[in-house]
């Protein structure tokens, strides 16, 4: 009971914070092919090393925010579930996850300096000219 004060100023000073249904991602690629479109369980092949429709999945580290938005909404699957298959992966030999970057910025680099590399960002996420939507999840 003596910890209870605690918790509760901890939760107050920071709030767990939660991904609301409201929240969209945009998945784009570095494409020639600026018309290629991909539904949810394509995006989902291509960032959890099925098909990859000879794309080349970039995402955002462990732990930051969209990744938590992006693996909810369109992986379908929590962070830690995520975790553990490429751990089996790497270590029966099979495949290796996807890159990682830290920050919009260099989200938006990678993808522009990489053809053919497809990661995901925020919705309303401005997009320099090469880069194409090819799924929304709004």
């Amino acid at each position: 009971m003596r910890f209870l004060p605690l918790f509760i100023l901890t939760l107050v000073v920071s709030p767990p914070k939660i991904v609301h249904a409201r929240e969209g991602v945009l998945v784009v690629a570095n494409l020639a092919d600026s018309s290629l479109v991909l539904s949810k369980s394509e995006i989902r092949s291509v960032f959890m090393g099925g098909s990859t429709k000879g794309l080349s999945p970039v995402e955002f580290v462990p732990g930051s925010y969209i990744r938590k938005v992006f693996n909810t909404r369109v992986i379908g699957l929590p962070e830690a579930r995520i975790q553990s298959f490429w751990a089996q992966m790497r270590f029966s030999g099979r495949s290796s996850p996807p890159v990682s970057v830290d920050s919009i910025d260099e989200m938006l680099l990678f993808l522009a300096e990489h053809k053919a590399s497809v990661g995901y960002l925020p919705e309303g996420t401005s997009l320099p000219k090469g880069l194409t939507v090819i799924y929304e999840s709004i």
